[in-house]
């Protein structure tokens, strides 16, 4: 998923009194997120970044393509913080959530029994073997 498209809640209203709600959001890049640093605007009102990283990434809002600075700065402050929000579910990791099975020892002998969490194949070692030097 390289784009995602979105629905603002409540819209950018143009001067012919139209609402616009859809656009498009692309993954970010790393460039996206340092360029910005460099902007005169970022330096003097560290305020600006979200504003000039948002204009990367929004790849269309209504009939605008490209999602200039300007564009978004005229936004009703719900639907920039919907952006941005939407912008950290979009370039977040995700980390795959996943439990490990916990090993038991056999209380007969001195083997370890455990579930390969990858292909659930049954393991079981013996842990009465020395290991030899390779």
């Amino acid at each position: 998923m390289n784009e995602l498209p979105f629905m603002l809640p409540v819209g950018l209203f143009t001067s012919d009194g139209q609402v616009h709600r859809s656009g498009v959001m692309r993954l970010a890049t790393a460039l996206d997120e340092i360029e910005p640093l460099g902007d005169a605007r970022v330096q003097q009102n560290e305020a600006y970044y979200s504003l000039l990283l948002l204009a990367r990434v929004v790849t269309r809002l209504g009939p605008f393509s490209p999602v200039t600075p300007e564009v978004l700065a005229v936004l009703p402050a719900a639907d920039f913080a919907h952006l941005q929000a939407l912008y950290a579910h979009l370039n977040t990791v995700h980390p795959v959530s996943w439990s490990a099975p916990t090993p038991t020892v056999l209380p007969t002998d001195n083997t370890l029994e455990t579930e390969c969490p990858h292909c659930g194949a049954l393991l079981e070692l013996d842990l009465t073997q020395e290991l030899s030097p390779a």
